[in-house]
C-alpha cells in the first residue's frame, strides 16, 4: 500500500470512528449550556427574574467552568479521555436537569455555577484528544467537523424547542420545565455510550492496523517535532505573550457572543415580531449557516494551510453583523444580519483553536488550551452580566448590542498581530539547508 493510500485510511477510519460521537457529546453540551435562552422568556416571568439577575446566573456558568478548566484538562492526560470524558457528562446532564427545580435567584445562580463545574474540562479535553489522533494537515478539518455541533444544536434547539414550551402544565410542570429535563437526560445517557466506544490513544484502537498505527505515530511525533520546544515547565507557558493574545482574542469574541445568545430569541421576536415557534426556526437556520460557515473555514484553512487570517476576517464581518443588528431596525434586514453572523462566528470558532496546535509544544498543549478556554471563558461572564445590567438600566438591547462590534475589532487588530509576530519567528523555526 502506498503512503497515499494508507494515509487516506487510516483518517477515514480514525474521522469515522471518532468524529460522530464526539459530535453528540460536544451538541448535547452546547444545548445544556445555552437552552435556558429559550426558556428564559417565561421562567423569568413566572420566577419574577430581572434581567441583571438572569445575565448575572447565565454568566455564573462561565465562572466555575474557568476555574476548573486546567486542572480538568489534567485530569484527562492522566486518567484518559473516555472515562473522564464520561464523568463529565454524568455530572453536567443530572445538574442541567436539576435547573427546572429552582425557584429563587439563589437557587439559579447554583445551579447554573454547579452546571459550569461540572461541564468544565469537556471542549478543551476534546481537542487535545483530538491532537492525539490527528496531525497537523487534517486537524482543521477534524476540529471543524466535531464542532459543527455548536451551530447544529441551534438547530436542534430552534426545532425542538417551541414542543417542549408547547407542554406547559402536563404533570403539572411548566414548559420551560420540560424543556431543561428533556435536553439535559441525554448527555447520561451518551456517558455511557463513551465508555463503550472511545478509546483512549491510537494504540488501543482495535479497528486500526499495525501499518496504520505506526504510520498515524510517525506523522504525529514529526509535526510535534517541529514545534518548539516549551523552554519552561506547563504553568510557565501560559505565560507567553502569545498564550495571552489567544486568552485575550477568546475573551473578546466569546463573552459578547454569549451576552447576545442568552438573550437572542428574545432580540430577534422583538425585531422581526415573529412568533416564538417561528423565531425557533430563524435560530435554526442560523444553526444551519453556522454550520457552513465552520465547515468551509476549516475546510480552507487546512488546504491554505494559514490560520490567522481565517480567524480576523470573520471576526471583522461579526463585528459588521452586530452592527447592522444594533442600527438597522428592518426586520428582514436583521434576519439576514443575524444568519449571516452565525456564519461568520462558527467560522471564527473553527480556525481559532487551530492556532495553539501550531505555536505550543505538545507537553503544553492539554494545560494551555484549557487555559485559553477557561480563562476567556470568564468575558461569557463578564458581558452577560453587564448586558443584564444595560438592558435594566435602559430597558432595552440597543446599548449592549451597539458596544459588541468594538471587541470583535479589537481581537480582529490582535489575531493580526500575532500573524505579523509568527511570520517574523517562522524562519528562525526552519532547519537550516544541509
Amino acid at each position: 500500500m502506498s503512503d497515499e493510500m494508507l494515509e487516506r485510511s487510516t483518517i477515514r477510519a480514525v474521522a469515522w470512528r471518532l468524529l460522530p460521537l464526539i459530535l453528540l457529546g460536544y451538541l448535547v453540551s452546547y444545548i445544556d449550556r445555552v437552552n435556558i435562552s429559550f426558556a428564559a422568556p417565561t421562567m423569568n416571568a413566572q420566577l419574577g427574574f430581572t434581567a441583571s439577575v438572569y445575565g448575572f446566573g447565565g454568566g455564573l456558568f462561565f465562572i466555575s467552568y474557568a476555574i476548573l478548566e486546567v486542572p480538568s484538562n489534567l485530569a484527562l492526560a492522566r486518567i484518559g479521555a473516555k472515562r473522564w470524558l464520561a464523568r463529565i457528562m454524568i455530572t453536567w446532564g443530572l445538574v442541567a436537569m436539576s435547573m427546572a427545580l429552582v425557584r429563587t435567584d439563589w437557587q439559579f445562580y447554583l445551579v447554573r455555577f454547579l452546571l459550569g463545574a461540572a461541564e468544565a474540562g469537556f471542549f478543551p479535553g476534546v481537542i487535545y484528544y483530538l491532537g492525539l489522533w490527528f496531525p497537523q494537515s487534517h486537524r482543521g478539518r477534524a476540529i471543524s467537523r466535531f464542532y459543527i455541533a455548536a451551530p447544529l444544536a441551534s438547530v436542534v434547539m430552534g426545532a425542538v424547542a417551541g414542543s417542549l414550551l408547547g407542554l406547559d402544565g402536563h404533570l403539572g410542570l411548566h414548559g420551560w420545565q420540560w424543556l431543561l429535563m428533556a435536553e439535559g437526560a441525554p448527555a447520561v445517557i451518551l456517558a455511557f455510550v463513551f465508555l463503550r466506544w472511545l478509546p483512549d490513544r491510537p494504540a488501543d484502537a482495535a479497528w486500526l492496523s499495525p501499518e496504520q498505527k505506526a504510520w498515524l505515530q510517525s506523522r504525529l511525533a514529526a509535526d510535534n517535532a517541529a514545534v518548539a520546544a516549551p523552554e519552561h515547565g506547563q504553568v510557565r507557558a501560559l505565560f507567553r505573550p502569545v498564550v495571552i493574545a489567544l486568552v485575550a482574542v477568546n475573551f473578546l469574541y466569546l463573552g459578547p457572543y454569549y451576552a447576545f445568545t442568552l438573550s437572542a430569541p428574545t432580540i430577534l421576536r422583538e425585531a422581526t415580531g415573529l412568533d416564538a415557534a417561528h423565531v425557533g426556526y430563524l435560530v435554526a437556520a442560523g444553526g444551519i449557516t453556522g454550520a457552513i460557515g465552520m465547515a468551509a473555514t476549516g475546510w480552507s484553512s487546512d488546504r491554505l494551510r494559514e490560520r490567522y487570517l481565517h480567524l480576523a476576517v470573520p471576526l471583522i464581518l461579526a463585528a459588521a453583523c452586530f452592527a447592522v443588528i444594533a442600527f438597522v431596525p428592518a426586520g428582514p434586514v436583521v434576519m439576514a444580519a443575524y444568519l449571516a453572523m452565525m456564519a461568520c462566528y462558527f467560522g471564527i470558532s473553527a480556525a481559532f483553536w487551530l492556532a495553539p496546535g501550531e505555536i505550543v509544544h505538545p507537553r503544553a498543549v492539554a494545560v494551555t488550551v484549557a487555559a485559553i478556554n477557561g480563562l476567556g471563558q470568564v468575558g461569557s461572564f463578564v458581558f452577560p452580566w453587564l448586558w443584564g445590567l444595560a438592558k435594566d438600566r435602559t430597558g432595552g438591547f440597543h446599548l449592549g448590542l451597539s458596544l459588541l462590534p468594538a471587541a470583535f475589532l479589537i481581537a480582529a487588530a490582535i489575531v493580526m498581530g500575532l500573524r505579523q509576530a509568527q511570520r517574523r519567528r517562522a524562519p528562525a523555526l526552519r532547519p537550516d539547508p544541509a
